[in-house]
């Protein structure tokens, strides 16, 4: 199946401990009903490689780990003149091996897009890693043809994130090797629980976009009040009930 559905973090609350039987970390138990996570701590500090191999240890073959970029490179710096940087971020997270499923660089809503700094930055991630990775900007500049023409030059999926900036924040664009959806909650962003019409317009989403993508994924967002699991678990059935259809 190339659909993944995760959630941002893999901390099981009490109320959800029943879906996730059987000992083990949090992360283990996590790993035997989804097929992926996005790390967001990533974001906040950097972690040791060694860090990364136990995680990555610790999950199936086919799990695979989301790695949120360090706002060092996107909200501190910008963008502009991060290849230390990056090369750094890398050699972490390599050590998740082939677990290591796509990048996420999520911007600052005040960052504009510009040519020439977007253009340095992703030739600059290009020079360093071939693999997925998704940009989720929050500035409505982002979504203009020749911003759109150019993540699809350098093979980035533009995040299709809920709740959407503009219309065009809401659909898959650019490149064709990965659609990545962020769903956050709404309408209390991060709080918010989607209803069963809303998580089946989405499972619709995900089942087209892999008819167009190489890979998708879904994170759920909704973190701060439990509603990512159990809005995970849910689309994940209704996925599957799809693919066997």
């Amino acid at each position: 199946m190339t659909i993944r559905i995760g959630t941002a973090g893999w901390a099981l609350r009490k109320e959800s401990a029943d879906h996730f039987p059987g000992g083990g970390s949090h992360l283990e138990r996590y790993s035997r009903r989804f097929n992926c996570v996005e790390v967001n701590s990533s974001f906040y500090r950097s972690h040791k490689k060694t860090t990364w191999e136990r995680w990555s240890a610790a999950v199936p073959d086919d799990f695979r780990f989301t790695v949120k970029m360090p706002k060092e490179i996107t909200h501190a710096k910008r963008l502009n003149d991060c290849a230390i940087e990056i090369e750094r971020f890398l050699v972490e997270v390599n050590g998740l091996g082939e677990k290591l499923g796509a990048l996420l660089v999520q911007l600052p809503p005040s960052l504009r897009w510009s040519e020439s700094l977007a253009h340095e930055f992703f030739a600059s991630l290009r020079e360093h890693h071939d693999g997925l990775v998704a940009c989720e900007p929050r500035h409505t500049s982002w979504f203009r043809p020749e911003a759109t023409a150019q993540l699809n030059h350098f093979r980035i999926g533009r995040v299709v994130a809920d709740p959407a900036i503009i219309p065009a924040a809401a659909s898959p664009a650019a490149c064709s090797q990965l659609t990545y959806f962020r769903w956050h909650g709404s309408p209390r962003i991060y709080y918010s629980a989607y209803d069963d019409l809303a998580l089946c317009s989405l499972k619709m989403a995900l089942c087209e976009a892999e008819r167009s993508s190489y890979t998708v994924y879904c994170i759920l967002d909704n973190t701060a009040a439990g509603a990512a699991t159990r809005n995970a678990l849910d689309l994940l059935r209704l996925v599957a009930v799809a693919g066997s259809g």
